[in-house]
C-alpha cells in the first residue's frame, strides 16, 4: 500500500487508505473483521520504518474468540530516548450492511453510492452533498474507517519525520466495538504489559471516531474531552398468567413494561442535567413478552431493557433509579386493578372477595441474597446455564440466570427483578484536580484557537463523546466503591461477562475525540466530509500530538 500512496499529499493519502478500508467488509460479528486487522497489519507493515523494524508491529488475538478477531498494535519510537507516549486508537468493526436493501451488493462502492446519490431526489441534502464531490460514501467510510485512515497516515509521516516527536506513538485497532467492546477490553492488559517492559508512559489516547452535526444547519467541528460511560438497565417481569375469559383475575406483565417504558422512554426527566453538553434520555432497546405461540392465556413474563448513558451520575444512582420507576409502576397497577374490578364486579353483580394485584419490586442482587437464604445453590445454577449456552448472548443469557433460579426456588409470584446485563462502559472525562488531564484540556483550547484562524473552521469543545466507544475502557471516573456496589446485580458477572476495573484504573489515560466528519452513521446515506476529514484533522491531531509531547518531554 505503501508505493501506491507515498508521492501523495495527507489528504489523498488519507482518501486512498479510507478506500482501501471500506473495501473490506468487516460487519461486527463476521470473520471480516479478521480480514481487517490483517488488512491493518500489512498496510503497516508496508511502511518503510516497519519494514525495518518488524518487531513493532504486531497482533494480539482475543482469547476465546469463536471468530480468531485480533487486535493490531504498531509502535513508533521517537529519536529522543523519552518514555512519553501517545496513543492514536480506532476500531476496524461496522455495523451490518441490510439497511441498504437493494443497494447491499454496492455497500462498500463508494463510487456507486455517489452517482446513486447524486440523483436521489428523495432526500435533497444528501443529493445535494453527492452532487459536490466532496463526500466519500459506504458502510464505515464515517465509522470509523475514514478515522483510521487518519490514524494511518500519521503514523506514516511521523514515522518519516521521528525527529519531530519528543516521545512514541502508539497505534491500535481493536475489533468489537459495535456491540461489547471486547477488543478494546483485551488490549487493557497489553497496554498494561507495554508499559512495564517498554517504559511508556500513557499521556493522552486520541480517538478518531467520528463526529457529526447536533442540528441542521450546524457547521461547528467537535472535539470531545471524555467518553459517555453506558449501562443496560434491565427489568425481568414475572406477572400471573389467567385465561383472557378472567383478564382481571391476572397480572399482565406486559402491562407492567409497557408503564415502565413510557416512564423512562426517551423522558429529559430521567436524564442527567449538566448545562451545554448532550445528554441522552434513556431509549428502549427491547421489549418483548415470551409467550412461545398464539393462545389465549395472558403472557407470563416480559422482558424490557434500556440503554443508560452516564455522564457524571453513578451507577448507583441509575439502580435506584430503575427501582423507583418500577415501583411506581406497579404501586399505580396495583390500584388501577383494584379500580378496574370494582366496576367489573359492580357491572357482572359478584360478590367476594378480589384477587391480590400486589407485584414485588426487588434488585437482583435482593432476589438472589433471598435465595441464598432459602438454600438455593444460586452459583452452582448460575454455572449450569452458562456451560449449557457457551455462545448465546449476554442479555439473553441474563434473563436465562434468573429464570433458572426462579424455576429451581419454585418463585411463580409476580414481581419485577431490576438488574444490568453487558455491555457496561465506564464514564470519564479530564479532570481539572489532575495535572497532566488539566494541562491537556489547555493545550487543547490553544491548539483549536490557533486551527481556527488557520483554516476557518469552527471548532466546539465538549466533555463527552455522545456516542458510545472504545475511549470507555482506556480511563474511569467511577471510584472503586461506586463499581463494587453495582457488579452484584450483573447475572453471570465474571462468568458470562466482565470488565478489567482495575486495570482499566491503572491506566487511567487521558481521552480526547478529535474525528471524522460526517453525516448519518449507521445508515445507507453513510458519508464523511473528505476537505475537514482528511485536509484538516490530520493536522490537527499532528498539532495536539508534538504539543503534548513537547510540554512533558
Amino acid at each position: 500500500m505503501y508505493d501506491e500512496i507515498k508521492d501523495f499529499p495527507v489528504k489523498a493519502q488519507a482518501e486512498a487508505l479510507t478506500r482501501a478500508l471500506v473495501s473490506v467488509k468487516s460487519v461486527n460479528g463476521t470473520d471480516g473483521e479478521v480480514s481487517m486487522a490483517d488488512k491493518l497489519e500489512s498496510i503497516i507493515r508496508s511502511f518503510p520504518y516497519f519494514k525495518q523494524h518488524p518487531e513493532q508491529v504486531w497482533t494480539q488475538v482475543l482469547k476465546e474468540d469463536a471468530l480468531g478477531r485480533k487486535n493490531v498494535f504498531a509502535l513508533l519510537k521517537s529519536t529522543f530516548e523519552n518514555k512519553q507516549t501517545i496513543i492514536y486508537h480506532g476500531h476496524m468493526d461496522t455495523v451490518g450492511i441490510d439497511d441498504f436493501g437493494s443497494l447491499e451488493e454496492h455497500a462498500l462502492d463508494p463510487d456507486f453510492l455517489q452517482r446513486y446519490f447524486a440523483d436521489y431526489a428523495k432526500d435533497r441534502d444528501v443529493q445535494d452533498d453527492a452532487a459536490t464531490g466532496d463526500w466519500l460514501f459506504g458502510r464505515g467510510a464515517l465509522d470509523m474507517k475514514s478515522g483510521d485512515a487518519v490514524h494511518l497516515c500519521n503514523l506514516l509521516y511521523y514515522s518519516e519525520h521521528r525527529e519531530q516527536l519528543h516521545g512514541n506513538i502508539l497505534v491500535m485497532f481493536n475489533p468489537v466495538e459495535e456491540n461489547d467492546h471486547e477488543g478494546v477490553m483485551k488490549a487493557v492488559d497489553e497496554l498494561i504489559r507495554l508499559k512495564k517492559e517498554q517504559n511508556l508512559d500513557y499521556l493522552l489516547a486520541i480517538n478518531g471516531d467520528f463526529v457529526s452535526p447536533l442540528y441542521k444547519g450546524d457547521a461547528r467541528r467537535y472535539v470531545y474531552t471524555g467518553s459517555a460511560g453506558k449501562l443496560l438497565g434491565c427489568f425481568y417481569i414475572r406477572g400471573r398468567e389467567t385465561h383472557v375469559g378472567e383478564t382481571l383475575a391476572g397480572i399482565d406483565p406486559t402491562l407492567i413494561a409497557s408503564k415502565i417504558n413510557s416512564a423512562l422512554n426517551n423522558n429529559m426527566d430521567c436524564a442527567e442535567k449538566i448545562a451545554d453538553e448532550v445528554i441522552l434520555p434513556p431509549s428502549c432497546l427491547y421489549l418483548r413478552d415470551q409467550k412461545a405461540f398464539y393462545n389465549v392465556q395472558t403472557a407470563g413474563t416480559t422482558h424490557l431493557y434500556f440503554n443508560y448513558f452516564l455522564y457524571e451520575r453513578t451507577p448507583k444512582a441509575v439502580l435506584a433509579q430503575l427501582k423507583d420507576t418500577a415501583q411506581k409502576a406497579c404501586d399505580d397497577l396495583e390500584l388501577f386493578f383494584r379500580e378496574q374490578y370494582t366496576v367489573f364486579s359492580r357491572n357482572c353483580g359478584l360478590e367476594g372477595q378480589s384477587p391480590d394485584w400486589a407485584i414485588e419490586v426487588m434488585t437482583y442482587e435482593a432476589f438472589v441474597d433471598s435465595l441464598k437464604l432459602k438454600g438455593v445453590p444460586v452459583e452452582e445454577i448460575t454455572d449450569q446455564v452458562v456451560e449449557d449456552h457457551p455462545h448465546e448472548d449476554f442479555r439473553k443469557i441474563s434473563y436465562k440466570i434468573i429464570e433458572a433460579l426462579e424455576a429451581h426456588a419454585g418463585d411463580n409470584r409476580p414481581k419485577v427483578i431490576v438488574f444490568f446485563a453487558p455491555p457496561y462502559c465506564p464514564h470519564n472525562y479530564l479532570r481539572e484536580e489532575v495535572q497532566v488531564e488539566r494541562r491537556c484540556d489547555q493545550i487543547l483550547d490553544q491548539v483549536l484557537r490557533e486551527a481556527e484562524l488557520e483554516t476557518g473552521e469552527t471548532f466546539a469543545k465538549k466533555r463527552f463523546f455522545p456516542y458510545l466507544a472504545d475511549s470507555s475502557y482506556l480511563a474511569m471516573s467511577e471510584t472503586a466503591e461506586e463499581t463494587a456496589s453495582i457488579l452484584g446485580n450483573f447475572p453471570g458477572w465474571g462468568k458470562t461477562y466482565s470488565v478489567p476495573l482495575e486495570q482499566i484504573r491503572k491506566l487511567n489515560i487521558p481521552v480526547l475525540d478529535m474525528g471524522v466528519y460526517g453525516k448519518r452513521a449507521h445508515t445507507w446515506m453513510e458519508r464523511v466530509y473528505k476537505p475537514y476529514s482528511f485536509g484538516v484533522l490530520p493536522q490537527l491531531i499532528r498539532s495536539m500530538t508534538q504539543k503534548v509531547l513537547d510540554e512533558f518531554a
